[in-house]
């Protein structure tokens, strides 16, 4: 998958689990459907917690990837 456009930026960078899965939860209730969200992560567990939350909350993971020690992903919201 690559990196895709965004509408939105949440960079969880040094937050450990599950508070970026949590602060993602938050900030996709104020999003109207379709609005494509970024997420920086620095967390191991973000590689299972944000694919998990997207799936379980029925959004679409459109990219994935690794910069460093930090993790990104590009959600597209229900």
């Amino acid at each position: 998958m690559t990196d895709q456009a965004f509408d939105h930026l949440l960079d969880t960078s040094g937050l450990k689990c599950p508070l970026p899965v949590i602060r993602a939860r938050k900030l996709i209730r104020t999003m109207p459907s379709g609005t494509r969200l970024k997420i920086i992560c620095t967390d191991p567990l973000a590689e299972i917690d944000i694919p998990h939350m997207a799936a379980t909350d029925g959004h679409k993971l459109m990219g994935k990837g690794r910069e460093g020690d930090q993790l990104w992903y590009t959600l597209q919201t229900a």
